[in-house]
C-alpha cells in the first residue's frame, strides 16, 4: 500500500488553499496530490482547525470583559459604551445547485455573508457565516445565534451607565451598526437621511461613529488580504465554503495573538475592504423609541460639545 498522506502534509495544502485561493487542480501539480483527495480533506482539515482554535473567537463571558472592550472603544475612537462594531461581508461563490436567485446579492454575483463582531484592536469575536447572500445584514443577525443571545440578555453585558462621572443620563453598551440594522437597545446606527440636511451635532456624530465603526470592515480587509481564498469565487458548495471561511477567521485571531502582528496589521491593511461590504444597502425603516432616539441625541450633543 501506499504511504498516507500525513497530517503535517494535509495541514500544509489546506493553509496554502487559504492563503493563496489556487484552484485543487493547481493544488496536485504543486503537492503530488491528487484534486480528489485535496477536496476530500480540506473540509476535514477546516473542521479541526475550528474546532481546535475554538477558544481564539469567543464573545466575553462576564461584564469586566465587556468593560475592557469597551474602554478600547473609548481610548482609540472616543466612542463610550461601545461593546463591538457589527457588519457584514460577502464572500462570493460559485452558483450552487438549484438555488435559483436565493444566493444573489445586491451586487449582482453569488454569496454567502460573513457577519461578524469585531473589539477595537479588529479582533474577531463572534463570527456566523453560511447565510445566502440575498439576505440583508439585519436579516442574518435576526437568524444568528447571536440575536437570541442579545434579546434574551444572556451575555451578561453590563446595565445602562453615565458616559462620565458626575452626570445621570444612563447610556446603555450597545453595539455598533451601519445602516442596514435596526436601531435596538443593543445596537446603536448612525443619523439616517440625506447628509446635506443633517445639523453640526448630527454630523459629528456620524463621523464618530463612523470611525469606530470602520475597525469592523478594517478586518476583513486584513482577513480577505492575508486569506486570499476570499478574494474570489469559491469552486465549493456553499457548507463547504462556510467552513472555510470560518477556518479563516479563527487563524485571523490566532495570528494576530502577538502585539507585533497586530501593528503590522494596522499600518499596512490601513484601508478598508469596500468591494465586499454592505454599506451601500438602503437603510431599514424602523421606527425608534424616543429613549433611543434621545439616547443618540445625547451622544451626539456630548460629541459636539466635547470639540
Amino acid at each position: 500500500m501506499r504511504n498516507a498522506i500525513s497530517a503535517r502534509e494535509r495541514l500544509i495544502i489546506t493553509l496554502r488553499f487559504l492563503a493563496t485561493g489556487d484552484n485543487y487542480r493547481s493544488l496536485e501539480y504543486t503537492f503530488n496530490v491528487s484534486a480528489q483527495t485535496i477536496s476530500t480533506f480540506i473540509p476535514e482539515v477546516c473542521d479541526a482547525l475550528i474546532e481546535v482554535l475554538g477558544s481564539y473567537v469567543q464573545l466575553p463571558s462576564n461584564q469586566c470583559e465587556w468593560l475592557k472592550i469597551s474602554n478600547d472603544f473609548k481610548q482609540q475612537y472616543g466612542f463610550p459604551n461601545a461593546i463591538g462594531a457589527i457588519d457584514g461581508k460577502h464572500v462570493q461563490v460559485k452558483c450552487p445547485r438549484e438555488s435559483g436567485s436565493d444566493y444573489i446579492n445586491y451586487k449582482n454575483f453569488f454569496s454567502i455573508v460573513l457577519l461578524a463582531v469585531v473589539d477595537a484592536n479588529g479582533n474577531f469575536l463572534f463570527a456566523d457565516v453560511g447565510a445566502k447572500g440575498r439576505i440583508s445584514d439585519s436579516g442574518v443577525l435576526k437568524h444568528s445565534r447571536l440575536y437570541e443571545l442579545l434579546e434574551k440578555r444572556m451575555l451578561h453585558i453590563p446595565e445602562p451607565r453615565p458616559i462620565r462621572e458626575g452626570e445621570h443620563v444612563r447610556v446603555p453598551f450597545m453595539l455598533l451598526g451601519d445602516s442596514a440594522f435596526a436601531f435596538t437597545d443593543y445596537c446603536i446606527r448612525p443619523f439616517g437621511g440625506d447628509p446635506e440636511r443633517h445639523n453640526h451635532t448630527q454630523r459629528k456624530f456620524n463621523e464618530r461613529h463612523s470611525r469606530a465603526r470602520r475597525v469592523v470592515e478594517r478586518a476583513f480587509g486584513i482577513l480577505s488580504a492575508r486569506f486570499r481564498v476570499l478574494r474570489k469565487a469559491m469552486e465549493l458548495e456553499p457548507g463547504i465554503a462556510s467552513k472555510v471561511t470560518l477556518a479563516a477567521v479563527y487563524l485571523h485571531n490566532f495570528i494576530r495573538r502577538e502585539a507585533s502582528i497586530r501593528t503590522s496589521d494596522n499600518l499596512v491593511f490601513a484601508r478598508p475592504d469596500a468591494d465586499n461590504q454592505l454599506t451601500n444597502l438602503r437603510s431599514i425603516r424602523v421606527r425608534h423609541s424616543d429613549r433611543l432616539n434621545d439616547i443618540r441625541m445625547y451622544l451626539a450633543n456630548s460629541f459636539s460639545s466635547v470639540s
